[in-house]
């Protein structure tokens, strides 16, 4: 009994896929657009998009390209396909801007970029694209049910974006240990981080090691720089402590504070004794 079970199954799919195979091969349009559809709803992806890649150039001025155009993206998207899905989504909102869909599509198209998106390391621009997406359906849709999750993702986004400036700047401290002249990168990426994620995470860490850099970079300094590197290591020193008052590197920052401030007073002694 189970064998015929069996037998009867493989002769159905058997059937179904001499079926796809000639509609693909040999089919009319119209036919090739009714199995597209079919395998869309069977949950065959792969070879809806086959099908509806044929059947899009003679829909294309036709009613029908709505739905096929949806298709196409979800498709793509079950697929994981996912920047091509994010493109998707977004030529058919921007086309159909009257469906009742386009909140839908808006929402995909983001989600899609966000699925798209590296690891922080990694080239960010769908992750650019994924925020774009996000932030233009948050203005859009302040209303929307899905308003919550786009903020969750918009919020993960912006944390991968704050986490890759942090670890380049961190990385042009760490190659300063060998290459002084990365010292001023640092400094310029720390900054460049505060700066332009206000609320950052990484603020109180990437104000220590901004404070860092500068006491480095004026302790190594040749004795004729030191002084102005000094002083803006102390204003470094200043906008950490005005910011962590209580810094988990506090004990840390104080020790260099000591350093810079007994260095000051050698190089003011220097200069009193060039002009004696």
């Amino acid at each position: 009994m189970i064998r015929k079970i069996y037998f009867v199954l493989s002769l159905v799919l058997l059937t179904s896929c001499g079926e796809y195979q000639k509609v693909l091969n040999r089919g009319s349009i119209e036919e090739q657009y009714k199995m597209a559809v079919k395998m869309y709803e069977a949950k065959k992806y792969s070879k809806a998009l086959r099908l509806f890649e044929k059947v899009t150039p003679a829909y294309r001025t036709k009613p029908q390209m709505e739905r096929i155009q949806y298709m196409v993206a979800n498709s793509n998207f079950n697929e994981k396909n996912y920047s091509i899905a994010g493109y998707y989504f977004n030529r058919f909102s921007q086309n159909y801007p009257k469906s009742s869909k386009q909140e839908e599509a808006d929402f995909l198209s983001a989600l899609s970029y966000y699925k798209a998106a590296p690891v922080y390391s990694k080239d960010p621009t769908d992750t650019n694209k994924a925020l774009e997406s996000f932030q233009s359906f948050i203005d859009k849709y302040p209303d929307s049910p899905r308003l919550a999750e786009a903020n969750k993702y918009y919020n993960e986004l912006q944390f991968k974006l704050e986490t890759k400036a942090f670890e380049i700047a961190k990385g042009y401290y760490i190659t300063a240990q060998t290459d002084s002249r990365n010292y001023r990168a640092a400094i310029t990426a720390f900054d460049n981080l505060i700066t332009d994620y206000l609320g950052t995470r990484y603020k109180e860490e990437a104000l220590y090691l901004r404070f860092k850099a500068a006491h480095d970079f004026a302790m190594k300094s040749i004795d004729r720089k030191k002084e102005e590197r000094i002083n803006n290591a102390l204003k470094a020193y200043e906008k950490l402590k005005r910011n962590f008052p209580e810094s988990k590197f506090k004990k840390e920052s104080e020790e260099m504070l000591d350093v810079l401030n007994k260095e000051q007073e050698r190089i003011q002694q220097l200069i009193v004794n060039s002009k004696s």
